[in-house]
């Protein structure tokens, strides 16, 4: 494909590119390379449902290769993630097949799999802690409503935006 970007008397962009089809490209052929960016593009190559999990387990041999900061790690594992979701039963066949692993290798996948579910764990208490509040907060003006309180003093005194507190009005 290319893109040209000219006017009659000057050609100011003209760019070719090949158009790479990731979903026909075959993972296995990739899982050898030591390149983040095909770790991360695993997700989206050629594999069907029943390789998800060897999908994953190959992303996490790699990443666990790799040796990069945890940054990078993130990022690609971020990415991976968002393409490639493993349901509850898959993950414990993932588990599995890691702890079939050389043990050297099983232990830094293994640390990386429980590294990103506590991480993700403390995010969801996280949200679930807002959440929490939230609510909390949405029940004092209520109540603070039903004493008499004024919209202005509840949203000094909770942070609540003006228009939620006149909503929460019976």
């Amino acid at each position: 494909m290319s893109s040209t970007v000219s006017f009659p008397f000057l050609t100011v962009l003209d760019f070719r590119f090949l158009t790479v089809e990731l979903s026909k490209l075959p993972w296995r052929t990739y899982i050898r390379h030591d390149n983040p960016v095909a770790a991360a593009l695993l997700s989206k190559m050629g594999y069907n449902e029943e390789e998800k999990v060897e999908v994953k387990k190959e992303f996490l041999r790699m990443l666990a290769r790799l040796e990069l900061d945890e940054a990078r790690q993130r990022l690609l594992f971020g990415f991976f993630e968002t393409y490639l979701r493993l349901s509850e039963e898959e993950e414990v066949r993932l588990r599995d097949e890691v702890k079939t692993m050389e043990e050297k290798e099983a232990a830094k996948v293994m640390e990386l799999i429980v590294s990103y579910e506590q991480k993700g764990m403390e995010k969801g208490m996280e949200k679930g802690i807002e959440k929490g509040m939230e609510k909390a907060k949405l029940d004092v003006a209520k109540r603070m409503l039903a004493k008499g309180f004024d919209a202005d003093t509840i949203h000094e005194l909770t942070g609540l935006p003006l228009e939620t507190i006149e909503q929460l009005k019976p």
